[in-house]
């Protein structure tokens, strides 16, 4: 059963070939053989998995069921669930359980989806390989020497070792895509604003986005129109309508202008992952896309800027975590000052502590104006080169990653190394466009992501081409050796 997609799953419930409670427990059984090995999972949910099951397989008897009724799925670590431990993979949230739910959670509740668990991540969403989480790092299933890509690396790796047929994760920076390029799995973040951030614990409120990391983008659309929609709880969500998505993928790619930028090709790149992005994009040439040379002059300076805004932004939303109300609490404090001091320095990991300084640094007075505005000044200027490309190209495609995936702690004691591998993420982030990694091929045996990136709104317009590339290719359904497929 893991080999078939949640459509296929949602098929086979649908026609009674199996029940929910028993693709649920088939599932749980492979988290209980594989996750000692991964590390995908920090918290596994029979007990309330088999109940949703259950109630699931009710609800598609009585013929009120929706197509995502009874599909096990799990959730990021950064999104509440209600009565379940909700941690971030810092210690500072270690024993933290949540009283209430975010809205993507209760929206994938609603609709009968049956959550297998929380998935590992890179402490509170900072990281780029899911090294930073306080339960030790996740690992890659198609080479466990590997990272997997982060933060949302744990959604990743438990897609690509079928564990689970799709999952939530979150986009900051390029958080969904950049592990669902190194998983061979299809990721994507949707426009900012999409989906509502209430309940989902902040890094950085102008740019964490909800996500999606599924096998495929007919699978990826089906989940991400359910997340999305305007919510009360959260003043930044849109108010623009939710576009259907997985009931609207067919076509043909004829006529379609897809944007190729020099700067996504430029040093860095490694040879393996350009040609199969190349050969990708010749596959969208073959079918009747057209390919042009555009120019984003500024998306050079998208690292530097990303570097700034989010650390300023994560300093201001991880004060709350004191050592006061809630969270890690050092022991025996001799004062307040060194109540704050240690229960933050003990609670937060290296590379939290590391953003936090940077973040307050930007934001002091006599710096204020030297970095982060400029920043957000360069953030503007980013945004414009992608709207002056957009008025000359549907979509503008490239490598989501610069590298495959590389093995573990390679970058650990080289942070500026480590944030190059989002330099064609972040920009994408800053503007707040939506944008999707599909697998393309393999390079050395790994996988490599396409990325996908469209206008404001045009999550559909960027699934479907995605979707009719995996209608004449097969790398989204290739699977890691050894993963008991």
């Amino acid at each position: 059963m893991h080999r078939l997609s949640v459509l296929e799953l949602s098929r086979g419930l649908a026609a009674g070939d199996f029940s929910s409670v028993e693709i649920t427990r088939h599932f749980l059984d492979r988290i209980g053989s594989s996750n000692d090995l991964l590390n995908a999972f920090i918290t596994v949910t029979e007990e309330r998995a088999l109940e949703q099951a259950a109630a699931a397989d009710q609800r598609i008897k009585q013929g009120t069921a929706h197509a995502l009724t009874g599909i096990p799925i799990a959730h990021k670590d950064i999104l509440c669930v209600d009565g379940v431990r909700t941690t971030c993979a810092s210690k500072m949230l270690e024993s933290f359980v949540a009283p209430y739910s975010a809205t993507v959670v209760e929206k994938l509740d609603q609709v009968g989806a049956v959550m297998l668990g929380k998935t590992n991540m890179d402490e509170f969403a900072m990281g780029s390989s899911n090294e930073n989480s306080c339960f030790g790092p996740v690992r890659n299933p198609w080479d466990v020497s590997r990272v997997p890509g982060g933060s949302s690396g744990g959604s990743a790796a438990a897609v690509a070792a079928r564990l689970v047929p799709i999952s939530t994760g979150t986009d900051t920076g390029g958080s969904v895509r950049q592990p669902a390029a190194l998983t061979g799995t299809t990721g994507i973040k949707p426009t900012y604003g999409r989906i509502s951030r209430y309940g989902m614990i902040a890094f950085a409120s102008s740019l964490d986005q909800a996500g999606v990391i599924g096998q495929s983008a007919a699978d990826a659309a089906l989940m991400l129109e359910t997340m999305c929609g305007f919510d009360t709880k959260d003043s930044t969500s849109s108010q623009q309508p939710v576009e259907a998505l997985h009931n609207e993928l067919e076509g043909d790619l004829k006529g379609l202008r897809i944007g190729v930028p020099d700067v996504f090709f430029a040093e860095g790149l490694s040879d393996g992952v350009k040609a199969q992005v190349e050969a990708a994009l010749n596959v969208f040439e073959s079918q009747g896309a057209t390919l042009l040379q555009v120019s984003l002059p500024h998306l050079h300076l998208s690292v530097p800027a990303y570097y700034v805004v989010a650390p300023a932004e994560c300093s201001s939303n991880l004060s709350r975590f004191d050592g006061v109300r809630f969270g890690h609490r050092c022991d025996n404090p001799k004062d307040l000052d060194d109540l704050y001091r240690r229960s933050r320095s003990e609670g937060f990991g290296p590379e939290v502590l590391r953003r936090i300084l940077t973040g307050t640094f930007v934001l002091s007075a006599g710096y204020y104006d030297a970095y982060y505005k400029k920043a957000q000044r360069v953030r503007r200027l980013i945004n414009a080169d992608f709207q002056q490309a957009f008025e000359q190209v549907d979509l503008i495609m490239g490598p989501t990653s610069p590298t495959t995936a590389f093995p573990l702690g390679e970058k650990t004691d080289d942070p500026v190394s480590m944030y190059l591998n989002d330099i064609y993420t972040v920009g994408v982030s800053l503007a707040g466009l939506p944008a999707a990694s599909i697998p393309c091929g393999l390079s050395e045996g790994l996988p490599v992501g396409l990325h996908i990136i469209g206008d404001h709104f045009c999550e559909r317009k960027v699934l479907s081409a995605g979707h009719q590339f995996q209608q004449v290719t097969d790398f989204h359904t290739l699977r890691p050796e050894g993963e008991g497929a």
